[in-house]
């Protein structure tokens, strides 16, 4: 493959720099920047805005409110969304559930929840993981039981990201109990703003609760409300977390990271020389760029293999392990940077309206909460050592 970008690829880069250059706000920028937190208004803000410019669903057939562009445009775009401080998608609806609605949904769901997606108009949150069911999906235990015209759920979901803010929740839950394992689950919508749905927050190590524990107790859901078949929601969970999982790779946001760390690394001084000339802190800088850098590559040859339609396979595993394990080490570094700056824990400091003197460097008062905080990458959507088993069966037939 030609891994040069053509004249046409260039000017669509060139494209989307003049429209972040004037859309994109300069408040949110900094704070995606400084690895400060958003607020809800700050994602949905810049949703809005792409939803505004048609750029949203950039990854939708054109059909169903989509760009049309082709796998190399949507790795451009992500690149210098990144690059220039655009802050990450909420994915549960974009990125995860509208795909599955699309490929599996009936023509009525595709009508209803798509649109609705796109506006703005409903948070959806997953609804996989639970206390027993983490990388084993399939060993679930939350139950659907038919009555008439609906499900009676009931059970217990966990790790729910953005739990607090939704109103939705795409759900996995046991529709056989006879069934061998993988065979008895359905995907399912729940609305969370009924009775017996209770969301109860999750404090992580950088002392935020973007997570959270979900019960369900006798919620009831209608039977319009069940995508695809019943009993054959293994098969959509899969080609949802094709996506959940290439996404997480986030090289765009890798290659940022990387341009931070080589700025504080020429600033901060050791010895009485930059950090970059360490020898031992210079070489795991460089060795991280090189693993970046091939990784990009494979990135941009996995796209090329999806180019005439379809997802990525087992590709998508590899993407993630790599993916994962380099923005942790450029994380480690950032916070290796910092030297003692980085142990005080000044919650405030975490917001962009913190107007206090900061300790150390600016970017030490975030760097120990990014670096604990993204542990969570290698074990989320399927944990690396997961992924290294479908690797091996996938790819190499073992």
């Amino acid at each position: 493959m030609d891994l040069q970008f053509t004249p046409e690829e260039e000017a669509f880069r060139a494209e989307v720099r003049a429209f972040l250059k004037d859309h994109l706000p300069p408040q949110l920028a900094a704070k995606v920047k400084a690895g400060q937190r958003l607020t809800r208004a700050d994602q949905e803000g810049w949703h809005a805005i792409l939803n505004k410019k048609g750029w949203l669903a950039y990854h939708w057939p054109k059909e169903y409110g989509g760009t049309g562009w082709t796998p190399i445009q949507k790795f451009i775009f992500d690149d210098e969304c990144a690059m220039a401080g655009g802050p990450r998608l909420v994915p549960f609806g974009l990125s995860m559930l509208g795909p599955v609605l699309i490929k599996y949904g009936n023509e009525e769901q595709k009508k209803r929840w798509l649109p609705r997606i796109l506006n703005g108009d409903d948070w959806w949150c997953q609804g996989y993981s639970e206390p027993g069911a983490g990388s084993d999906l399939a060993s679930l235990k939350t139950t659907a039981v038919r009555e008439g015209d609906h499900y009676v759920v009931n059970g217990q979901k966990t790790w729910t990201t953005q739990g607090q803010h939704a109103n939705m929740m795409f759900c996995l839950v046991r529709t056989d109990r006879q069934a061998k394992a993988q065979s008895g689950i359905s995907f399912v919508l729940i609305d969370m703003n009924q009775p017996g749905v209770e969301v109860r927050p999750i404090r992580t190590l950088d002392g935020d609760a973007e997570v959270n524990e979900v019960f369900l107790t006798d919620v009831k859901v209608p039977l319009e409300n069940l995508v695809g078949e019943e009993n054959k929601g293994w098969t959509y969970a899969k080609y949802l977390l094709t996506y959940e999982r290439t996404g997480i790779a986030g090289v765009g946001f890798s290659m940022a990271a990387l341009e931070k760390l080589k700025a504080i690394a020429s600033r901060v001084q050791r010895n009485g020389k930059p950090l970059a000339q360490d020898p031992q802190f210079a070489t795991r800088m460089a060795q991280v760029e090189i693993d970046l850098n091939n990784m990009a590559t494979t990135n941009l040859r996995v796209l090329a293999s999806v180019q005439g339609g379809g997802v990525p396979g087992a590709e998508s595993s590899m993407l993630k392990i790599r993916g994962t394990v380099i923005r942790q080490e450029l994380l480690s570094l950032i916070r290796r940077a910092m030297g003692p700056y980085a142990l005080p824990y000044i919650e405030a400091a975490q917001f962009a309206e913190y107007d206090q003197e900061p300790v150390g460097p600016k970017e030490a008062a975030t760097a120990a909460a990014a670096y604990f905080n993204y542990r969570k990458l290698s074990i989320f959507g399927g944990s690396n050592e997961i992924q290294r088993n479908i690797i091996s069966k996938m790819i190499l037939g073992l």
